[in-house]
């Protein structure tokens, strides 16, 4: 019963930060109510209050909780695994649509960058976003650390690449957004930018 709650709990803020972000996109941040946002998740304001603080928290968690589940997915890893291509992996899991990205589409396709570029740019979401930025990373940094014997207090190697897969997963999102129409996979771009850091970025052939 346990599991089942913690499952319908994960679910129902995912369906919420969903919402958040795909209202947000497609009418902007200031359009945005937090009973709209129930609504699209077919939940109840007092829900939504119950999982999250403000609409920014709730946009911002996204990338919060696919961040932490590839800190845990890592730890799931096999043992004798190449680091890069376990975090290639643990990473890859979390860009799996959920049941409720297929619950509510999304429009065309440069009608959906668009609409993300200005929400991305929206100022009210900058501290949020870089909170859970702050708090994914040192998730991150925990589950390498673990996996590579280092320790956080006297070593920098966890937290290095921590870093350098945040980088690469942020990279990778951005070229998405600025690619063409369609996109490159961005399963594609991910294992594409974790090949390069792990080969420790070779300069291109002119």
């Amino acid at each position: 019963m346990t599991g089942l709650r913690e499952r319908k709990k994960a679910e129902t803020r995912a369906a919420l930060s969903w919402a958040a972000i795909h209202l947000t996109a497609e009418r902007g941040y200031d359009n945005v109510r937090v009973e709209d946002i129930a609504e699209a998740a077919g939940v109840s304001p007092r829900t939504f209050n119950n999982y999250f603080s403000s609409k920014a928290e709730a946009i911002a968690c996204r990338h919060l909780d696919r961040s932490l589940r590839t800190a845990a997915a890592l730890r799931e890893r096999p043992a004798d695994e190449p680091l890069w291509a376990a975090l290639t992996a643990a990473a890859l899991e979390q860009f799996t649509p959920g049941p409720e990205v297929e619950a509510m589409p999304s429009p065309a396709h440069a009608q959906w960058v668009a609409g993300v570029r200005t929400m991305l740019a929206e100022p009210a979401l900058q501290g949020e976003r870089l909170r859970a930025a702050a708090i994914a990373e040192a998730g991150l940094a925990a589950a390498v650390a673990e996996r590579t014997g280092t320790d956080l207090a006297t070593d920098m190697y966890p937290r290095l690449v921590a870093a350098a897969a945040s980088a690469a997963v942020g990279v990778a999102m951005q070229h998405y957004l600025d690619g063409g129409d369609p996109p490159t996979p961005i399963e594609r771009l991910i294992t594409d930018a974790f090949a390069q850091v792990a080969a420790g970025l070779p300069a291109p052939p002119r």
